[in-house]
């Protein structure tokens, strides 16, 4: 299947390493032309080399999204370094994980900065630029945890990522006129080399292995590049009747039915 893909521009945040530089990648094989962004200068520099070893046509920016103004930076990097944007994915993210009633205020100000002020502010900054474009795609990586109660101690984590999503879908139909759709992905657990998930594996290859047989009725782990896989489609005009929707990419993890 052609995504007709070729020549767009994309802008991926939080793309130095992880789902984010899957995501680039996938992007770049489809023939986009890239912005890539993440808080370490020398991280973002490493996988530009390693995009265009690859023969994509990428620049880079160290900027860290949660700050006041890293949306007009973004768009003007951008502007500068290709002239428009048809693209845009908001993956930066984090988690911190504890009690509700032992969270701070700086918890949940910090936490709402990363993983939700930052893709709103940087969402905003590229409408302007992808009305005079024509339209476009902006997808936002949320959770399963988004959609579904994660369990004790991620009480931050589920609220910011269910405002993603709540988020995406109001975008959504504000901008439909402009040609603009506006959609989340829901990852479930997923392994990449160096993650979370690869070195709990490494660990503790038992306990990882009594997880995957309880929540995982596929029998494995997701990879980046199937999450990756479908943004790429969002992002496409294959998928131009989709917008306000959220895609689990799970194998079955999430339980919830809608």
């Amino acid at each position: 299947m052609n995504l007709e893909l070729n020549g767009k521009v994309a802008v991926v945040a939080g793309a130095s390493r992880g789902i984010g530089l899957y995501i680039a990648r996938s992007l770049a094989a489809e023939g986009c032309r890239l912005l890539i962004c993440s808080r370490s200068a020398e991280a973002i520099g490493q996988a530009e080399e390693s995009l265009k070893t690859d023969g994509a046509d990428v620049a880079s920016i160290a900027l860290d999204i949660a700050e006041s103004g890293a949306g007009e930076q973004l768009a003007e990097a951008v502007s500068n370094a290709f002239g428009r944007v048809d693209i845009y994915v908001g993956n930066a993210g984090g988690n911190r994980r504890k009690d509700f009633v032992d969270t701070t205020e700086t918890d949940w100000h910090e936490m709402m900065s990363q993983n939700f002020h930052s893709h709103a502010n940087c969402s905003r900054a590229m409408i302007p630029l992808m009305r005079d474009a024509g339209g476009g795609a902006i997808t936002f990586i949320s959770s399963i945890f988004g959609r579904e109660a994660g369990g004790a101690g991620l009480s931050i984590y589920n609220t910011t990522k269910s405002a993603l999503i709540s988020l995406a879908k109001i975008m959504a139909i504000e901008l439909g006129k402009d040609s603009i759709r506006v959609n989340t992905v829901a990852p479930g657990s997923i392994r990449w080399p160096g993650g979370s998930w690869d070195k709990r594996c490494i660990s503790d290859p038992e306990a990882m292995a009594e997880f995957v047989s309880s929540n995982l009725p596929m029998g494995r782990f997701g990879s980046a590049e199937e999450v990756a896989d479908v943004v790429c489609f969002l992002s496409s005009a294959r998928a131009s009747w989709i917008s306000g929707a959220c895609l689990n990419v799970d194998g079955v993890q999430s339980k919830s039915l809608i």
